[in-house]
């Protein structure tokens, strides 16, 4: 091997692991001691907008109080999960509070904040259609985990039409 290509593989190679030990670094779970951080927090609301809308009230502190109540739903049912189902759940929300993992994985640009309703929308539609299985569990595990947790309040039966559980 010639000097030059030694150098230029030792300086790539510095290069890509530098970059992958910041990522780690800069990279942390959506669900510390049971509770969602404040980055996953962003990334279920902008999720349940999107997953939820026309569902949610239309007037914006009626909405925020909704949203406030399903962030509760969601942390008592990951609460609820086996250790290694909250660890995953907690990797993927991670995953998806990261710019890098939030393009690859749910196909937004911009910001969770920042990133409007149909974009979101377009983004789940990307992983439901994905040839990646990775990206089909992802969305399918997350739109159920909001569907889930938002319809199973007695609040939100009448919407469905379902008279809640019969009188024994």
């Amino acid at each position: 091997m010639q000097r030059r290509t030694f150098l230029r593989l030792s300086l790539g190679s510095a290069l890509v692991l530098g970059t992958l030990g910041a990522g780690l670094a800069w990279w942390r779970p959506g669900l510390e001691q049971g509770r969602f951080t404040a980055a996953a927090r962003r990334v279920l609301a902008r999720l349940c907008e999107a997953v939820l809308d026309g569902n949610l009230p239309e007037d914006p502190m009626a909405r925020e109080a909704a949203l406030q109540a399903q962030m509760v739903r969601l942390e008592a049912f990951a609460a609820g999960l086996p250790a290694a189902t909250r660890g995953e759940l907690g990797q993927l929300l991670g995953l998806l509070a990261l710019p890098p993992g939030r393009r690859w994985l749910a196909g937004v640009a911009p910001d969770w904040a920042e990133a409007s309703v149909v974009q979101v929308q377009e983004g789940l539609q990307d992983m439901r259609l994905s040839s990646l299985a990775v990206r089909r569990q992802a969305y399918h595990a997350l739109r159920d985990m909001i569907n889930g947790t938002y319809f199973s309040d007695p609040a939100q039966w009448p919407a469905l039409g379902y008279p809640g559980p019969a009188d024994l």
